[in-house]
């Protein structure tokens, strides 16, 4: 019997065929209920027990190798079909499927485009920063709290150099090199070591404003601001403005404009107030105008800054700030038509 395995192996290794068919007979003819390898079990069993060990073996090790010339003849079939296929150059290659630009992208580009109708232009600047352009050109005494660990990712000290908790590091950098009139937004990448949740993260976007000249007043500034809220959300946005401290701005204010995802009704991301608070807005303080080389006896200014994860929340009902990041497909497709 073993003498006889040996001749089917033979068989099975010289075989070759042209088609599917020919492959479909080879294989009733050898592993079908009334093939040769059924036919073998069947002899098995009057095999003397001292052989039977290697006789099964054999009968194994042969129906596999007719499964894999099975499988290796099926598929030098189908490769010599795929190659007699002529290619018509003419035809028109498969439908690429468009992507979608992320909404940080798009909110980004509008606030660039309503502010630039205005006569902003664009400034930018390192992502890693040092002390002086993050904090001290902005007034930020030694012992503020945005200079802990807890609040900033610092890189090295002895000089501090850190990763920048805002954009205003790059209106520090137009002030030192350009002189006034300044009118630039500085849109850009942020870090701030926060908690991430709903309403925070770690990373964020910034747009902020810097206006410097003669007789620059907080008028201008409000104008300034309801104008962005009105072409950014439309007129029956409802917006606000409240007293606030910042190092860099004196008098300084907080913008809120009326909660869109709640209509001002209250929800969890307006904390139940109607109200979400878009940007931080205030004249110039002079030690600023100082620090750069600017006369504040001549100039006065203002400044604002606002988060375009906050303005995407407002603008797309969008109720975590994590999705921003989390690269779903599902989600990005929503703003496949938004721009």
């Amino acid at each position: 019997m073993l003498h006889n395995i040996e001749r089917i192996l033979e068989e099975v290794r010289r075989f070759s065929a042209d088609s599917r068919e020919e492959i479909e007979q080879f294989r009733i003819k050898y592993l079908g209920k009334k093939g040769v390898i059924s036919g073998l079990f069947n002899e098995f069993r009057h095999v003397p027990a001292a052989e039977k060990k290697i006789t099964g073996q054999k009968i194994n090790a042969l129906k596999q190798s007719v499964s894999d010339r099975i499988d290796a003849l099926l598929e030098q079939v189908a490769s010599e079909a795929s190659a007699d296929i002529a290619t018509d150059l003419t035809l028109p290659g498969p439908p690429l499927q468009l992507g979608s630009r992320h909404p940080i992208s798009i909110i980004r580009n509008q606030i660039i485009e309503i502010f630039s109708r205005i006569g902003f232009t664009i400034s930018e600047g390192p992502e890693i920063e040092d002390d002086w352009h993050v904090f001290t050109a902005l007034n930020f005494p030694p012992e503020h709290p945005a200079k802990d660990m807890q609040d900033t990712f610092f890189i090295d000290k002895d000089p501090d150099i850190l990763l920048r908790t805002q954009t205003s590091s790059v209106q520090v950098r137009v002030m030192e090199n350009q002189p006034p009139p300044i009118r630039t937004i500085s849109p850009g990448r942020v870090f701030r070591n926060e908690a991430v949740s709903a309403r925070a993260h770690c990373i964020f976007h910034q747009v902020e404003g810097l206006y410097i000249d003669e007789h620059v007043s907080f008028a201008d500034l409000k104008q300034t601001l309801l104008y962005f809220a009105f072409e950014m959300f439309g007129t029956e946005i409802g917006t606000r403005l409240r007293p606030s401290y910042f190092p860099f701005t004196e008098p300084s204010a907080e913008m809120d404009v009326r909660c869109q995802l709640c209509g001002g009704k209250g929800c969890n991301v307006c904390k139940y107030t109607g109200w979400l608070e878009i940007l931080g807005c205030g004249m110039v303080d002079p030690h600023v105008l100082e620090f750069s080389g600017i006369d504040p006896e001549k100039y006065t200014g203002y400044a604002f800054g606002m988060g375009i994860e906050r303005v995407a929340m407002l603008k797309y009902q969008v109720r975590d700030l994590r999705l921003y990041f989390e690269n779903d497909i599902r989600f990005l497709e929503q703003f496949r038509s938004a721009y």
